[in-house]
């Protein structure tokens, strides 16, 4: 199933070379790591507050309940819906611990059965049946596609003669749109010497234009019909278009706004929310470094933030929780008396691997659990008056 995943992943990711995603570690190995690194540069145990910026999904549950395990206190919550970090919460998170340790990531499910990443298996539902996952992403993902396989479905390539024809739907042309998906006319069209584009024939609904040398030959190496006509369909690559979108600042939209940039990269991946929640960690990743820098509280004091992907693989029967894999990206560490560093992903995932995962400071949960459930119980006084 691993090898699998691996290679699911890397064609996922065949166009990105900077983030890798064939090298992840189980939370059961990645925990005690990280817990480990942070005592390696000097993190004291029993003071180190850990936090969390993961979406609120009942999936996250597991790694939070190993983050508890490892450093003996249930972890402070960062996490907005998709994994968008509260930065406004750094101060409490700083007033709550003598080290600190903040772990964000955006989280995909996969179904090993139909090998599919951005689904998960409800196992609470009446039926376990599969949806989307992360949902968040899934929500905000799904329009661009929409407005993406129409471009698919609406532009025609075919010939007249000697000439290369391009027909689109006059939706696409529409330039005075405040938003949706622009083409790239300017590569994709012939002109004439005025300036203005060839246009060949009007229809009810599009317009048939000259295709330009440039495009032709962009083409031709992918797809360009030899006689009659066809959609462009999965040759329309992510380079002739761009999405528009306006958006209110604010948390609420930080989301949409970290993966707007990149969406034409998302809706033409083969595996859409995986690309979606590469695109989200590193853009909060560098949004909340930034933030970090900047918050008092965080200064003169040990800190590891650390950002990756969550990939939830369904509960296979009789499991309760699923298998969570962890893809690191990149850290900033900022240890006591010693210069900040950050650690770019392959940098990171070797000093990782290159701790224990043995924890010899765990914590035994059931232990713990059993312990308050048998304690004396305390009266608790109000005003003079017990409750």
């Amino acid at each position: 199933m691993d090898k699998t995943l691996m290679n699911l992943a890397l064609d996922a990711f065949a166009k990105n070379d900077d983030f890798r995603i064939d090298r992840f570690l189980r939370y059961n190995s990645f925990v005690p790591q990280l817990y480990n690194f942070c005592r390696s540069i000097g993190m004291e145990k029993g003071k180190i507050m850990p936090s969390r910026a993961f979406c609120s999904d009942e999936s996250q549950g597991f790694p939070i309940i190993l983050i508890a395990k490892h450093f003996g206190t249930f972890p402070f919550n960062h996490g907005r819906t998709g994994g968008v970090v509260a930065t406004e919460r750094n101060g409490p998170h700083a007033d709550h611990g003598k080290d600190l340790v903040l772990i964000q990531a955006s989280h995909v499910g996969y179904d090993p059965k139909t090998e599919i990443f951005g689904r998960y298996r409800r196992m609470q539902t009446d039926d376990c049946r599969e949806t989307s996952n992360c949902g968040k992403i899934h929500h905000i993902v799904h329009d661009y596609t929409d407005a993406f396989e129409f471009a698919q479905n609406n532009i025609v390539l075919g010939q007249c003669g000697k000439d290369c024809l391009v027909t689109i739907d006059n939706q696409l042309i529409d330039i005075d749109r405040s938003e949706g998906l622009f083409l790239d006319l300017d590569f994709m069209l012939a002109r004439h010497s005025n300036g203005s584009f060839k246009l060949v024939k009007s229809h009810s609904t599009s317009k048939s234009y000259q295709a330009s040398d440039a495009f032709k030959k962009f083409m031709l190496e992918r797809q360009w019909p030899n006689e009659g006509r066809a959609k462009i369909g999965n040759s329309l690559p992510p380079e002739l278009f761009r999405f528009t979108r306006n958006l209110p600042g604010g948390i609420e939209t930080q989301l949409e706004r970290n993966l707007l940039p990149v969406m034409p990269n998302i809706v033409s991946s083969a595996s859409p929310m995986l690309a979606a929640a590469q695109a989200n960690t590193q853009a909060e990743f560098d949004r909340a470094y930034r933030a970090i820098k900047r918050e008092p509280g965080y200064r003169d004091k040990t800190l590891v933030f650390i950002s990756g992907i969550n990939i939830d693989i369904s509960p296979r029967p009789n499991y309760k929780y699923p298998m969570t894999l962890f893809v690191p990206w990149a850290a900033y560490v900022q240890p006591l008396n010693a210069d900040a560093y950050t650690l770019e992903q392959e940098q990171l995932i070797d000093q990782l691997l290159a701790q224990s995962s043995n924890n010899p400071d765990e914590i035994d949960l059931e232990n713990v659990i059993q312990k308050m459930g048998s304690s004396k119980e305390l009266e608790i006084e109000r005003s003079g008056t017990t409750v």
